[in-house]
């Protein structure tokens, strides 16, 4: 039992130092406090400490030297991939574009679970089912699980889908895009998706769900989104708005940021 505490708080004091060497709040370079300045500011044992110290240093994200102490060896790969919340439905084909896309699979299954329950079909349809994997900079920051009608997805094929965003192929088949509604929280990376990303078993992920509908209120599209936190991020502007007597807060478009390139335009990248 005694055991499994002091296991249960070495992973507590590696997730709090990994989250500021990984967030790049203790940069490459930086000297770690000495082991007990680390115990006495986590409440823990020196121990303990030492067990975090030895996690971290197995993935590469410190380096300990008895007579230099223990530095920061992570470098913080290119800034994070970082989408505006607000302005959903702008300029995703140039976003497409400017990230590359590797097509895990590609087929058509029978409409069953939440994507065809969002997209309004019944077990007797084909949904077109795709899964992608999208990188910058050579680095895997999103695992995209996609549903489409089936009268949709004989449009395009695989390879069209690997080189070009799923909603210029939605609208090149005719589709009108109307709207989308999307739910983000929080989940954990199971086996697939953690070799796809890059991550551990088990590594927290910022998950989004998006079903997006044509002018007439039809279903055109289901994603299941999956993307590390530390590469992609969402964020938005506040501001002041409404009377007197019932302000409140509404958002603004936030310019998008790609690393690639210099240029920023209003858009949400999780929606290609």
């Amino acid at each position: 039992m005694a055991d499994r505490l002091q296991e249960a708080k070495a992973r507590q004091v590696y997730l709090v130092l990994r989250d500021r060497i990984v967030s790049g709040a203790t940069g490459f370079g930086a000297r770690l406090p000495n082991e007990n300045d680390l115990a006495r500011a986590h409440g823990v044992s020196r121990v303990t400490v030492r067990r975090a110290l030895g996690e971290l240093q197995r993935e590469h994200l410190i380096e300990r030297r008895r007579s230099a102490g223990t530095h920061v060896v992570y470098r913080a790969p290119p800034a994070r991939m970082m989408a505006d919340i607000s302005g959903v439905l702008a300029n995703l084909a140039d976003m497409g574009r400017s990230t590359k896309v590797k097509l895990l699979s590609f087929g058509y299954v029978q409409a069953s679970g939440p994507a065809a329950v969002a997209l309004g079909a019944d077990g007797r349809e084909l949904l077109q089912r795709s899964v992608r994997v999208r990188s910058v900079d050579g680095l895997p920051f999103s695992y995209l699980l996609a549903h489409v009608p089936e009268r949709i997805g004989v449009t395009f094929s695989g390879k069209e889908l690997a080189d070009r965003p799923l909603l210029e192929l939605l609208e090149r088949s005719g589709v009108k895009v109307e709207r989308a509604t999307q739910r983000i929280s929080a989940g954990l990376a199971a086996p697939d998706v953690a070799r796809a990303l890059g991550v551990k078993t088990g590594s927290p992920l910022i998950e989004l769900v998006r079903t997006v509908y044509d002018r007439d209120g039809r279903g055109v599209e289901h994603l299941y989104a999956l993307y590390r936190p530390d590469r992609y991020s969402f964020e938005f502007d506040l501001v002041r708005s409404g009377g007197a007597s019932k302000r409140s807060w509404s958002t603004v478009p936030l310019a998008f940021r790609n690393p690639t390139k210099k240029s920023k335009s209003s858009a949400d990248i999780a929606f290609i």
